[in-house]
């Protein structure tokens, strides 16, 4: 498991256990399933229904601790506190994980209060249920984060996140396959149970739901309850088989952020990016990918570098490789972070 992750939003990587299930079109070319047939000899033997989640050892799970005993080197050498994303090669909310395992991850997030975990999952749905029963809510340094990649899982999954009470929500939007619009979920005027706010004499006194923004503790220990989106990370594919991100998706997105103050994260291109993102001239045939009528066609640039079929006035996308593509949107990087 990694310290000193390499993902450019956390600064540790912590896996309790290893293995999952494809719950959607984000899944489909899954680097961790990939990564767990390569450890087992070419079969994803932790992955899929019925696969058994692999517990990892108890070293790893000693490494948290050490990490909380050094926040006072760390926060004065970066002035924060230390960010650990839990779990990149699983799914905290995993139907299939022994609740048992679950409890004992979060007493170890209670004992290291010294350190922001983020559990980012597919199943945001399940986290209500999980929680209720481990420990009562989610604890003080816990932020909870929903994957979606379209539009269909934008309007299925942003609802159920912030109606689960957490310090901090986030999206990851990562692979972005199609536009997003988010505008519906930032208006600061509020809304009551998704609905405007002249329907709100028709809701329950009791409705889960807060006007307004505000990340206030309710002082009778239900947790943190905003109905913000606190944090928004944008991405694209990356590894074999990697389908290619719009521009303009991935813009669209930033610009929505920035008209409402909401931080904005651009990770990766993936291996798909603009020319201008790929380090210079491309010399050698590439794979390349146009936008046309609502789909991508591909061809190929040859060797002298000449291009593509090019479409109405749609940008040309170059298979150039995650490391050569870089994280530069529209000549720089993109790296803003809630505040702790």
């Amino acid at each position: 498991m990694s310290e000193n992750s390499k993902i450019e939003w956390t600064d540790h990587t912590f896996n309790p256990w290893e293995g999952c299930q494809k719950v959607g079109p984000g899944c489909d070319n899954c680097y961790a399933e990939t990564r767990n047939a390569r450890y087992a000899g070419g079969t994803a033997i932790n992955w899929g229904p019925g696969a058994p989640r692999r517990r990892t050892s108890e070293a790893n799970w000693r490494k948290p601790r050490a990490w909380n005993a050094a926040h006072a080197e760390f926060f004065a050498a970066h002035g924060r506190r230390q960010r650990v994303f839990c779990a990149s090669l699983a799914d905290v909310f995993d139907n299939a994980i022994d609740p048992a395992w679950r409890e004992e991850l979060f007493k170890l997030i209670n004992e290291t209060p010294n350190l922001d975990w983020l559990l980012l999952t597919k199943r945001i749905g399940n986290v209500p249920m999980m929680v209720s029963v481990i420990p009562g809510h989610l604890p003080d340094n816990v932020w909870l984060g929903a994957t979606i990649v379209n539009q269909e899982e934008a309007d299925r999954d942003i609802e159920k996140l912030l109606m689960t009470p957490a310090r901090r929500r986030f999206l990851s939007i990562e692979p972005l396959l199609g536009p997003v619009d988010l505008l519906a979920w930032f208006d600061p005027t509020g809304n009551c149970c998704m609905q405007e706010m002249q329907s709100c004499e028709n809701c329950p006194a009791d409705a889960p739901w807060i006007h307004g923004p505000t990340t206030e503790y309710a002082e009778d220990g239900s947790g943190y309850s905003s109905p913000e989106i606190d944090w928004v990370i944008v991405g694209g594919e990356s590894g074999p088989g990697a389908r290619p991100m719009h521009p303009d998706w991935a813009r669209d997105i930033r610009d929505q952020c920035e008209a409402v103050g909401v931080p904005f994260l651009f990770k990766q291109w993936g291996e798909w990016a603009p020319g201008e993102s790929c380090g210079g001239p491309l010399t050698r045939t590439e794979r390349t990918a146009d936008w046309w009528d609502g789909k991508w066609m591909f061809g190929e640039l040859t060797p002298k570098g000449s291009e593509s079929i090019h479409y109405d006035d749609e940008p040309v996308l170059y298979r150039c490789g995650k490391k050569k593509a870089g994280r530069h949107l529209d000549g720089r990087t993109h790296d803003d972070f809630p505040k702790a």
